[in-house]
């Protein structure tokens, strides 16, 4: 009878499921974290919001939230773009272009603080003609009156002093409205907001119907908005973007969401997919291996390498299309709560939704099936090779040489690694940081890839004190020496999860660590004045200060490389208001080279690892985006090294007059100490400030613990899956060791010792790839080595041995109740 691959699949996964376990949670959780990954690079990428403020407008102008950076020269040019840190705006001479074909409606949008602090939304009274704010009592505002609404305007209020961008007014209190916010007259809105020649926005709104009503068919809305769209982008010439449908939103948040989810999703997707994709190939290729006596005994019947090839691939496509059906649901349930929990913390506006489509769910499907079925024909090479009679007794025995293909493509990946540790060691800034990346990959796939010869080479060197010691601890060693393969499948897991949540968590800890260093090294005020008034530069110091310097914080994007090589980043700055020589009494930046004292407008203060990344020195000129995108190229003054902790960027007050959405201060650093302070704003001291960072950065935190969670645990579902799967194929191994004498304790101690020496050096390879990582990328990023706090390590060494002693121990014990082979 002719040996029929499909039925001998089918047969196989319907008679012995329990062999394909291993196999489907591998592909199961490939699957899961791969699809989890795509539907949040699909919402990044469809990511959208609703044109709430401008719901009712057909036409909004604006200017360009992104900024744009040509890189390359010729044919081989491309452009680089990056959010702009806060609102840019467009020219308020565009009214009178817009003007002839519509109702114009200049549009500001900035915050004021009432006299107990609160910050409320103003704008000019122009905009109540599209957000549909009415007044419930009183008139509309003109010069030197203002319109109050919900809890900021107070029943019988006349007179109101609000705390402006431009500084304190006081205003006649005309009417109230019941929406929350404050409406000033269109032209006072501009001057306030302080930047009175530039505009959020134009709402473009149709004119008026003048004359009899037409007689004829009406005209369609929908055609007449897009008339009224192109008429606009003919009279903008470019100077501004002419907006309709969905794009009418304008909110800069929208850049930032949609380049976090696009990171999480693709960046860090990458990774995890490489990372499952390794780590379900290996399941596959040890599952394959393990059957490998039926193979050897259907080649000694008479089966041809195709149809060993062919069984191995319906085997696949039998089990992986399953997997990857039910793998897609808990992948939807962790996208789901990774983007919820996003939303929670404000890095995500609300009204953005999760895009989930055939996709993602489909493409990790794919990878799933491809996986299984690629690692499944490479694990079929030798057993479809080997020569019929030499079938059975090729796999009682496990090949010992190395295999032709894999270990020369591991031995460069080693290489490979190891140069870009050598150029992350040398280099700076980002470059190492990037360099320190490929590090940790490299030497990931240099373990996958040379499993075998490495878990050789462990056995034999960690294995050594086992040699010296009970029978079960020799024996332990002896197995794990002659069975490399098998304990290379179950290490590589383990170094996965130990190398990448190494990597994540203690560079946020060094990261952290540094940064709380130099903050307190470096914060010389005595006192610091959260939120104070817009006007406290001109106020006269109180008895008892010797010195008070505000501070706005804010961000800018650098121009960093040079020649060809060109790029945009986002950088921390901080804009002061007075001599830099006041800054430097309250602040000790760290400053190398140059002085604070010549800080002055069109010149600027760098951190130093910026201004590497940018190939500037001390005396050149630093190419800028200011807050709302404008370009700017002030003189390198100083470098200094505490970055990190303060402002990587500083810059005087009077260059970004006009370019921030609030010059408001920040924070108002003062050396000395008085009690009239508190009437400027929540005091605080040195201690007390350092600690609000602290609550700023836990964003940060959460972000990389949840990266290291989703990793690290995938990869320890993975290692015990493995393990399980080494300990139940050894059921007869393990049971003729009690026919022959052993005791039920000596086999289990043996089962223990091989765990410890498992996950020994998986934990001690993975910890290896974490430092060549973490030491360049450290020392690019903060100038130290790295900070690993020894309970966290330990906390992981132990959840690595526990799981390693549990996945082998409980398995172990099943196999050893029945005493018959």
């Amino acid at each position: 009878m002719p040996i029929r691959p499909n039925g001998l699949a089918r047969a196989a996964v319907r008679f012995r499921p329990a062999a394909f376990v291993g196999t489907f949670v591998a592909l199961f959780m490939t699957v899961a974290i791969v699809s989890a990954c795509g539907i949040l690079l699909e919402s990044g990428l469809r990511a959208s919001l609703p044109p709430t403020r401008y719901a009712t407008v057909p036409v909004v102008i604006a200017a360009d939230q992104e900024t744009h950076l040509r890189v390359g020269s010729g044919e081989g040019s491309y452009e680089v773009s990056a959010p702009v840190p806060e609102r840019a705006r467009v020219d308020a001479a565009l009214l009178e272009v817009l003007a002839p074909l519509g109702r114009a409606v200049p549009d500001v949008v900035f915050p004021v603080r009432d006299a107990a602090g609160a910050v409320h939304e103003a704008s000019g009274w122009g905009a109540t003609a599209f957000t549909g704010t009415k007044l419930a009592a009183g008139r509309a505002p003109g010069a030197g009156e203002v319109v109050l609404g919900g809890a900021s305007a107070a029943p019988g209020q006349d007179r109101v002093t609000l705390d402006t961008p431009v500084g304190k007014r006081e205003f006649r209190v005309v009417g109230r409205t019941d929406v929350p916010g404050a409406h000033f007259s269109d032209p006072e809105a501009r001057t306030l907001s302080g930047h009175p020649n530039t505009l959020d926005a134009v709402a473009l709104l149709p004119k008026a119907p003048t004359g009899p009503a037409p007689t004829g068919p009406a005209t369609a809305p929908a055609a007449s908005d897009e008339r009224l769209a192109a008429s606009a982008r003919s009279a903008v010439a470019g100077r501004a973007e002419v907006l309709t449908g969905a794009d009418r939103a304008v909110d800069r948040r929208l850049a930032g969401a949609k380049e976090l989810l696009t990171a999480l999703g693709g960046s860090f997707g990458g990774t995890a997919t490489l990372v499952a994709v390794f780590t379900a190939a290996g399941t596959v290729a040890l599952s394959v291996g393990q059957r490998s006596r039926e193979f050897a005994l259907l080649r000694a019947v008479g089966a041809t390498p195709r149809q060993i090839r062919r069984t191995i691939a319906t085997e696949a496509l039998l089990v992986a299309p399953v997997a990857g059906v039910l793998g897609c649901l808990p992948g939807y349930a962790l996208a789901s709560w990774w983007f919820g929990a996003l939303q929670a913390k404000g890095a995500v506006p609300a009204a953005v939704e999760l895009s989930v489509s055939w996709i993602p769910l489909v493409c990790a499907a794919g990878i799933g099936l491809l996986t299984a079925l690629i690692s499944g024909w490479a694990a079929a090479r030798k057993p479809a090779r080997i020569r019929p009679g030499q079938a059975l007794a090729a796999a009682a025995v496990e090949r010992v040489r190395p295999g032709w293909i894999r270990t020369p493509l591991g031995v460069l990946a080693l290489a490979g690694g190891a140069a870009c540790g050598g150029l992350a060691a040398s280099g700076s800034g980002p470059d190492a940081a990037n360099a320190a990346l490929g590090v940790v990959m490299l030497f990931m796939l240099a373990v996958a890839l040379l499993g075998p010869l490495i878990a050789r080479a462990c056995a034999g060197i960690l294995g050594f004190p086992l040699r010296l010691g009970d029978a079960s601890a020799s024996l332990a060693a002896a197995n794990s020496r002659a069975h490399a393969r098998r304990l290379a499948s179950a290490i590589t897991p383990i170094v996965l999860a130990m190398a990448f949540s190494s990597t994540l968590v203690f560079l946020h800890t060094s990261e952290d660590r540094a940064t709380r260093e130099q903050q307190t090294s470096g914060l010389l005020a005595d006192r610091v004045v959260t939120a104070p008034p817009s006007d406290v530069a001109s106020r006269p110091l109180p008895v008892g200060v010797t010195a008070a310097v505000p501070v706005t914080r804010t961000s800018v994007i650098a121009e960093l490389g040079s020649g060809s090589d060109h790029w945009l980043q986002g950088a921390s700055a901080q804009v002061v208001t007075g001599p830099g020589a006041d800054l430097a009494r309250v602040q000790d930046l760290g400053v190398r080279e140059g002085g604070l004292d010549a800080l002055r407008p069109g010149t600027v203060a760098v951190d130093r690892n910026l201004a590497g990344s940018a190939k500037a020195g001390l005396g050149d000129r630093l190419r800028l985006r200011l807050p709302d995108g404008t370009e700017a190229a002030p003189e390198i003054i100083a470098l200094y090294t505490r970055g990190l902790g303060f402002a990587e960027v500083t810059l005087p007050a009077a260059d970004l007059a006009g370019h921030m959405t609030s010059p408001a201060p920040t924070e108002l650093l003062v050396l000395g100490d008085s009690p009239a302070l508190a009437e400027l704003g929540p005091v605080t001291d040195r201690r007390g400030w350092t600690t609000a960072q602290d609550t700023d950065r836990q964003v940060n935190a959460w972000a990389n613990t949840t990266m290291a969670s989703v990793l690290g645990g995938f990869a320890a579902v993975a290692a015990v899956n493995t393990l399980v799967m080494t300990v139940l194929d050894r059921r007869r191994e393990l049971r003729m060791l009690r026919l022959i004498g052993s005791t039920r304790r000596q086999v289990l101690r043996m089962i223990r010792w091989e765990a410890l020496l498992i996950t020994g050096t998986g934990v001690t390879l993975g910890s290896a790839i974490a430092l060549a990582t973490l030491f360049p990328m450290t020392r690019a990023l903060t100038g130290a080595p790295p900070h690993i706090p020894p309970l966290l390590y330990g906390s992981f060494v132990a959840a690595a041995l526990a799981l390693g002693l549990a996945a082998t121990t409980l398995p172990a014990r099943n196999a050893l109740r029945h005493p018959g082979p």
